[in-house]
């Protein structure tokens, strides 16, 4: 059984088209992440799934309930943490935790198995005001109110944004667990280092879908060769690969430039004495294995025409 399923949904907010005909089907237990920069629509597509907002068109459900027909008995079946802390600043941790039991017919005690991993470590603080707490103590609490009602489906909204590396790492290592309850988890995020740890992804840019795949396949899909090169001028190496008739694509990669050619294999001797008549200086390329970003690049330049 389909845990979600995506029909064509579009969802303009006057004339910006925030999802443009998107479908995707998630499967029960999976952790499935909605990968793309900031804008591209991931929290409009998971509004729509929560019953937050209405799509424009197309159709949409979650565990087989349509999200705009079976709205009202969803809303108990789902968490959503959302990216944004929307908890009550001014109540402490118990309260909150109390009070979003309560609101779904509920206990801390009666659920508090599943949330025990997560909220034994803020517990001690559980008289401290929500406020207070820092943002990977903020993170906890956010998510074991989402769970505190045993959700089928949980909705995760960028919730590493801001977040320590351990925090992330963390939150990461409990996902795994919760996916052993057999809890679908749907989660979007700007980190693409985030993507090998989900069993499959969407990569969405502008609100269209670019490939639905496990990570490892979508890698394995990149035909072209690439290389990365540094330089003593980055930004000079940009613009004279820019120039090079071959060039497929060129951007900058942490210190480095990674470069793809319209051939399949580059021809170096070629392009260093291109490079070299540009006055190029302390050059070095190395061979280089793309990764989920590098496909994330090449496929935006598919969907442009490039």
């Amino acid at each position: 059984m389909k845990s979600i399923s995506v029909n064509n949904i579009t969802k303009k907010f006057g004339e910006v088209t925030a999802l443009n005909n998107i479908s995707l089907d998630v499967e029960d237990g999976e952790i499935f992440g909605l990968i793309g920069p900031d804008g591209a629509g991931k929290t409009t597509l998971i509004r729509i799934l929560t019953t937050l907002i209405l799509p424009d068109s197309g159709n949409a459900s979650v565990t087989g309930l349509d999200v705009v027909k079976n709205y009202k008995k969803l809303r108990g079946l789902v968490g959503y943490m959302p990216g944004k802390f929307s908890l009550y600043l001014d109540l402490t941790v118990e309260e909150n935790m109390k009070l979003f039991a309560t609101i779904f017919g509920t206990t801390i005690k009666e659920n508090y198995e599943l949330v025990k991993d997560i909220y034994s470590q803020i517990e001690p603080f559980k008289n401290r005001q929500a406020g207070q707490l820092s943002g990977g103590m903020k993170q906890k609490l956010a998510l074991s109110c989402a769970l505190i009602h045993k959700p089928k489906v949980l909705f995760l909204d960028e919730p590493t944004t801001g977040v320590d590396p351990v925090s992330r790492k963390e939150l990461w290592d409990m996902l795994k667990k919760l996916k052993k309850e057999g809890i679908t988890i749907f989660v979007s995020t700007a980190y693409m280092d985030e993507a090998s740890l989900c069993d499959r992804v969407a990569l969405i840019q502008l609100g269209k879908i670019l490939e639905i795949d496990p990570v490892d396949k979508i890698i394995s899909n990149f035909s072209k060769q690439l290389i990365s090169l540094t330089s003593d001028n980055t930004h000079k190496l940009i613009n004279d690969l820019k120039q090079y008739p071959l060039t497929h694509n060129v951007y900058p990669f942490g210190d480095s430039v990674h470069y793809i050619e319209d051939c399949k294999e580059i021809n170096r001797e070629e392009l260093i004495k291109f490079l070299m008549s540009r006055n190029t200086i302390n050059l070095k390329i190395s061979d280089r294995k793309p990764d989920i970003e590098d496909c994330f690049i090449d496929l935006m330049g598919k969907a442009d025409g490039k």
